[in-house]
């Protein structure tokens, strides 16, 4: 067996590998079939019961993208072994995201749990065969990672043979301490010897994934507009909705990349607190694109909800998005209350927005590019730098 030890987290020019591309693209399938789900939900007048369902699904998929994240940055050898689990642990992301209808409408997770079952054992013979080739601390964490992953998966499988007759209470109640247990294995399994991540690599492969989800939004939009003007030819109601959702797609883009993160990404407390909070922004960012396809909808007359909860289908997780970045990203690079109040700001207001009617959108859009223009206009004032 070849020997897989832990990469520096000081090596130069680090960066993500085709494979991991690879990998990332095979998620938007599942990421597609979540926001696909939340449409179809809001659209028929069941927003709320649509965002617990989109909430539990996409921390499935959002969870096992961080597991074989965090362990290649630390451990990705890329030799023919690794691919080939790496290519088992894709084939699991397929299984999943062939499930998410089902656990979605039905809350049957029989499928999901079966794709994280392949993923798991892929990933938990990655830790054990870091576990074979270490020795002393570093042994030890990576034990504690294939113990606690397998624990967990076999909490997942007998959460399927709860009766029947259990309440939805109890099926939640359930499904929240799973969640918790996954969550905390990383900081049980390093609690005395960080693995030896890649700040730049860490913050480039959650860049990379954040783009992917931007570009789904676009994607399943663009879809929406084409749909509904084959079918009804709205052109003036729906050309306030696409430039206003382009508008909030680029400026999130924007607002998220104006910083470089890698250098915040300093010790494992910080790296925690950051890549968990990506729960928050990856799922707003695609159900911004599930509630563009909401508001295009509702303006074609497909979709029976009022106007103002298209709306909010749209405002309300743009909000999220800006106040997020902000919170775990952005701040962390302000000089003074000038140039952390934009963002906060920005979201309050694009919130207001979704009482303007029809234009709801446009305008959040408008609310969205001028948070970047301020931004912008403020980083350039020669201010010296805090502390």
């Amino acid at each position: 067996m070849p020997v897989m030890t832990a990469r520096s987290r000081t090596e130069k020019h680090r960066a993500s590998t085709p494979l991991e591309l690879f990998f990332d693209l095979c998620f938007v399938v599942a990421v597609s079939q979540a926001g696909a789900r939340l449409v179809h939900a809001v659209a028929g007048d069941h927003a709320l019961a649509g965002i617990g369902g989109y909430a539990a699904v996409f921390f499935a998929i959002w969870w096992a993208w961080v597991n074989f994240s965090w362990f290649a940055s630390a451990y990705d050898t890329d030799d023919a072994l690794y691919r080939v689990v790496t290519l088992v642990q894709i084939t699991g992301v397929l299984v999943l995201a062939a499930g998410v209808p089902r656990a979605f409408d039905a809350g049957d997770w029989t499928v999901v749990v079966a794709g994280y079952v392949v993923m798991r054992l892929a990933l938990t013979s990655q830790w054990l065969r870091a576990a074979h080739c270490t020795q002393g601390a570093e042994r030890r964490v990576a034990q504690r990672y294939a113990a606690g992953i397998t624990l967990v998966q076999l909490g997942w499988i007998a959460m399927l043979f709860l009766p029947g007759n259990a309440s939805a209470g109890v099926r939640a109640a359930v499904f929240v301490v799973l969640v918790l247990a996954e969550i905390t294995v990383p900081a049980v399994a390093e609690r005395d010897r960080p693995t030896s991540w890649h700040p730049h690599h860490i913050g480039e492969r959650y860049g990379l994934f954040t783009i992917i989800v931007l570009g789904e939004s676009i994607a399943s939009a663009t879809v929406a507009v084409q749909e509904a003007l084959d079918e009804h030819d709205a052109l003036g109601e729906l050309l306030p909705i696409a430039a206003g959702g382009l508008l909030i797609v680029f400026s999130a883009w924007w607002i998220y990349f104006a910083v470089p993160i890698h250098d915040y990404l300093r010790g494992s407390r910080e790296a925690f607190l950051w890549g968990y909070g990506h729960y928050l922004i990856l799922g707003s960012a695609a159900a911004i694109g599930a509630g563009i396809e909401v508001s295009v909808e509702e303006a074609v007359g497909k979709a029976h909800v009022p106007t103002t909860v298209a709306a909010a289908a749209v405002t309300l997780p743009s909000a999220l998005f800006l106040l997020t970045v902000w919170a775990l990203h952005a701040r962390h690079f302000k000089r003074d209350l000038a140039e952390q109040l934009p963002l906060p700001v920005a979201a309050a207001a694009i919130l207001a927005c979704t009482f303007v009617g029809g234009w709801a959108v446009l305008a959040a859009g408008l609310v969205a590019a001028a948070a970047v223009a301020a931004g912008v206009l403020l980083s350039r004032r020669s201010v010296p730098a805090a502390g």
